[in-house]
């Protein structure tokens, strides 16, 4: 026999206790305000379909000032309360991340969730969103309630977080809402969570991407040489610019585009149109947004591809139709923006075409690795960052998502609004050379909020003053404490030259570099040993194949303390991080998730280099001195020079005078013969040749005594000059590790046997 639902009998209940603990609600056809109204009105149906959501109940926390909606949904059955996954997780989605509308539309818990994420998503005023499942039940002749507490909240990502289980709404009002708040307060993703979920949607764009890919390629005959251009325009286009609830530049609908064969109204024009609408509204120098155009009008504007290509669509119609479904979604929500951003430009990279010959000068740097290099330099809400061959901007999002991230524990919502304005506006600085990179980091910046400001193409080697170079502290030294870079490896010093230059203007704070692992063992030239002069190398990480399939480098971290010389017996962290937890490979039409697996706790091995790094304890033990993945020893400076120079000096001190001795008396020799062959007077010549006599035996005796201590200054020479080229070059782990040269039992047993078999195996052969 069926069990019948109760459900109105509960949703009853619910209404009674929120009367009694003075709270004022809405019904399920009540309007609560035309915002929210409009969020639950525009977002799917719990049942999929496009008809308005209804929750059973809706009312307010308003706690100091700070207003939650409630939504609460009732359902009427004991085993309607919530539908998890096998994680404990409200399971709201299907294995393709589509909305799984069975479970939404059965159970309580679900149903709330639901719509909570739609009013955090289709609001600006609705940030924080409580949703409450509550069922019900006959036992006997006793009805039955359960009901649970979920916290949905676009700084958690809009992951549900649940606040713990009641027995009625008493929470809502009096003097238990002071606990509830802060309960709701204490309620965040942790580390792995949000990695977890930054690999989820970075997999998601990757996987719209490659198949906006595919579909330019298959269906419309794009040149990949157009493809980054293409898609980075049309997210600008598709964005618009909104402020403070204001429009100033209207994002662009597909409807917009009538694929009019007009010269100045075509598909091309128009989003060309909106792109420069978005740059004028931006805090950028005319010169640059002139710069962008010309990089977006190749494109839009001299292809072919705003012609009609099917009946009544031009091309970049038909592209611009996947690109606002499919890939702007993505970028319409900033809390997006500071962790996925970098995903966008990384396989958007994969299909610029590079010169044989830049291979390798123009790969950027992985999420992950930025985020570890920007926790390496400790990077905080009151860090100036700025990167010298900044790419597409990966270290500088990265540095934006932790110093706001910092200053989000700045209690007061004006100051902290202001700090991190603050931030975007001139904390941030990077310098790009070519301009195709250059207009990804503008986008990219432009995505995090802004932060574009001081994002310059120019060549930071020869022209660029380490100045601000706009605003109002234009002129001014940018005082950077925090320097970030992956350089071009074909520079000088495979790209030490950028750190040279940087350091050198920076007064003190942190660097951390990713370049070839041999520029710090040789390779690096002068540029390595100068830096040594004003700064502290405090570790040598050797990195994995972090470029898997773009690059076959191997690639070394150096982090710096900037504006101190390498003090004599400072001890340096040398660390193996060839296993960083991650298996790699480079199939291009598989997900990250694929190409990308952490097998071994990369999560924790990230963290415990950081730990090891800045002198903390680390919850893990992956690299220890007792398994030779760390070592910590010094390295070369130029105060090892001075025992060498001195016994050097001291032989110079010895053979220098009788070289200058022998050099004269060489001089006198020769003029002395020049002057014998011309005299003719005899005994003038007998006394000449006298002279010539001594002068002959004095070069001899100081030939003599030279030959005598010339091998002690070869050899001081070569030990001086052996010292001279380590130093800045001997950076690497392996040039530190210690080879045991006496063999083990094991080693020797095993030789052995090979030999005896080899010996067996050869006598055979040979008929013996």
């Amino acid at each position: 026999m069926a069990v019948s639902s109760i459900e109105e009998n509960v949703e009853d209940i619910a209404k009674e206790w929120l009367k009694k603990f003075g709270v004022k609600y809405y019904t399920k056809t009540e309007s609560v305000n035309t915002e929210i109204d409009t969020a639950l009105i525009n977002a799917p149906s719990k049942k999929g379909g496009t008809g308005k959501n209804f929750p059973d109940i809706k009312c307010f926390i308003d706690y100091k000032g700070r207003k939650l909606p409630v939504m609460i949904e009732a359902k009427g059955k004991k085993t309607d309360l919530e539908k998890l996954n096998v994680m404990g997780e409200v399971d709201n989605y299907n294995k393709d991340d589509s909305p799984n509308y069975t479970n939404i539309a059965k159970y309580a818990v679900n149903g709330a969730v639901h719509y909570a994420t739609a009013i955090v998503n289709g609001t600006d005023s609705y940030k924080e969103v409580i949703a409450i499942g509550i069922t019900g039940w006959k036992e006997e002749k006793t009805t039955k309630i359960a009901l649970k507490v979920f916290y949905v909240s676009d700084e958690n990502y809009n992951v549900p977080k649940q606040v713990g289980t009641y027995e009625d709404l008493s929470f809502l009002a009096g003097a238990e809402l002071d606990d509830f708040m802060d309960k709701i307060d204490a309620l965040y993703l942790t580390e792995e969570e949000r990695e977890k979920l930054t690999l989820k949607l970075e997999a998601q764009i990757e996987t719209n991407l490659k198949n906006l890919n595919q579909e330019m390629r298959d269906a419309y005959s794009i040149s990949e040489a157009y493809r980054v251009k293409l898609i980075s325009g049309m997210i600008i286009a598709g964005l618009g610019v909104i402020e403070n609830g204001t429009t100033l530049v209207a994002p662009l609908e597909i409807s917009d585009l009538r694929s009019k064969q007009d010269k100045y109204q075509h598909d091309g024009k128009i989003i060309m149109n909106t792109i420069e609408a978005y740059l004028n509204s931006k805090d950028i120098p005319k010169e640059k947004v002139e710069l962008i155009k010309t990089n977006f009008e190749q494109v839009f504007v001299q292809t072919d591809l705003y012609k009609e290509y099917q009946p009544g669509e031009s091309r970049l119609k038909k592209v611009y139709t996947t690109v606002k479904k499919n890939i702007v979604p993505f970028f319409t929500k900033q809390k997006y923006h500071l962790d996925f951003t970098g995903k966008l430009f990384n396989v958007l990279n994969d299909w610029v075409k590079v010169p044989d010959g830049d291979q390798n000068d123009v790969v950027l740097t992985p999420r992950y690795v930025c985020d570890l290099m920007v926790r390496l330099c400790q990077v905080n809400k009151d860090s100036y960052v700025w990167d010298y061959a900044a790419g597409s901007g990966g270290f500088l999002v990265a540095s934006m998502k932790a110093m706001i991230k910092d200053a989000t524990q700045i209690e007061d919502k004006d100051e902290r609004d202001k700090k991190i304005n603050k931030i975007k506006m001139k904390q941030l600085l990077g310098v790009e050379l070519r301009p195709d990179m250059y207009t990804l980091a503008v986008l990219n910046m432009f995505l995090m909020g802004d932060g574009s400001t001081h994002i310059l193409c120019d060549d930071s080697l020869k022209n660029y003053s380490g100045k601000y170079e706009q605003g109002s502290d234009k002129d001014k030294d940018f005082p950077a404490d925090v320097f970030l870079l992956n350089p071009p490896y074909s520079a000088e010093g495979k790209g030490f030259n950028f750190v040279k230059l940087a350091l050198s203007r920076m007064k003190g704070g942190y660097a951390a570099v990713l370049i070839q692992e041999n520029a710090g063992s040789g390779a690096g030239g002068s540029y390595t040993r100068d830096i040594l002069d004003n700064n502290t190398l405090i570790a040598s990480i050797k990195m994995g194949d972090i470029f898997c399939g773009r690059s076959s480098v191997q690639t070394a971290i150096y982090v710096f303390e900037v504006g101190h010389a390498h003090p004599e017996k400072k001890r340096v962290k040398f660390i193996d991080f060839t296993n960083d937890g991650y298996a790699r490979q480079s199939r291009k039409k598989s997900s990250q998730e694929v190409n990308l697996r952490n097998v071994d706790d990369a999560i924790g091995r990230y963290s415990e280099i950081v730990d090891i790094v800045l002198d903390c304890e680390p919850d893990t033990s992956y690299y220890t001195n007792e398994n030779g993945l760390l070592i910590t020893d010094t390295i070369t400076t130029q105060v090892s020079l001075r025992e060498p120079k001195k016994i050097l000096d001291k032989v110079h001190e010895r053979i220098d005078p009788l070289r200058a001795d022998k050099i004269n008396f060489d001089k006198d020799l020769k003029d002395t013969e020049k002057k014998l062959k011309k005299e003719k007077d005899p005994v003038k010549a007998t006394a000449m040749e006298a002279e010539i006599d001594v002068l002959k035996k004095a070069i001899n005796d100081l030939t003599i005594k030279i030959s005598a201590i010339e091998p002690e200054l070869i050899e001081a020479q070569k030990n001086y000059n052996d010292v001279f080229n380590r130093i800045g070059a001997d950076w690497t782990i392996s040039q530190h590790k210690e080879i045991d040269t006496i063999p083990t039992k094991k080693i020797f047993e095993t030789t052995i046997a090979d030999y005896l078999s080899w010996k067996i195996s050869h006598a055979i052969k040979e008929g013996v």
